[in-house]
């Protein structure tokens, strides 16, 4: 492709720019490592600008891991998730990222409407995380992978440094 000449057809170039102009940083902070269906969960709030993550907020999503963790033995789980609490600019999210045999990953998404965690629901089919919490989740492949996989001594020393290792701030 000459990058001066035509775009590919399915290239939506007046959206992606659109979407560049509105690129924003949003504000993250952990919400503590706790315990959902016998996994260990460390969980993250999420927000958009305006938009808030409180302590019931973060219980009403972890209820929501749970029920899916419960059938974690079934998908191969090792015991180990990440929860990702979104306050959305278009409306809440959970994304629940758990370690699976095989070096692989399970992967949930449950939508819902802002500010109304009982009616959050299984995403659609194919839905991925959003660019904020694709940034949560690759800071959590390396936490995994450093202190869990590639850690030394005894596992508990190790899960405690990959609890320990968590993004606080803004992501982009």
């Amino acid at each position: 492709m000459d990058h001066d000449d035509t775009l590919p057809p399915a290239l939506a170039a007046d959206a992606l720019l659109a979407l560049a102009d509105g690129h924003h940083a949003r504000t993250v902070r952990p919400a503590g490592t706790r315990e959902a269906a016998g996994h260990l969960v460390k969980t993250y709030a999420l927000q958009a600008p305006g938009r808030t993550v409180t302590e019931r907020d973060v219980e009403a999503a972890l209820r929501i891991a749970e029920g899916h963790l419960a059938l974690g033995g079934q998908r191969g789980s090792l015991g180990l998730s990440v929860l990702i609490l979104h306050a959305g600019g278009d409306g809440d999210y959970v994304v629940l990222h758990t370690w699976i045999e095989g070096h692989m990953a399970d992967l949930a998404v449950f939508t819902g409407p802002a500010g109304d965690p009982a009616r959050l629901r299984p995403g659609r089919a194919g839905l991925a995380p959003c660019v904020w919490e694709a940034a949560l989740l690759a800071h959590e492949r390396e936490a995994f992978s450093r202190h869990v996989l590639d850690g030394t001594g005894p596992l508990p020393d190790r899960l405690a440094a990959w609890s320990a290792d968590t993004v606080e701030g803004t992501v982009r």
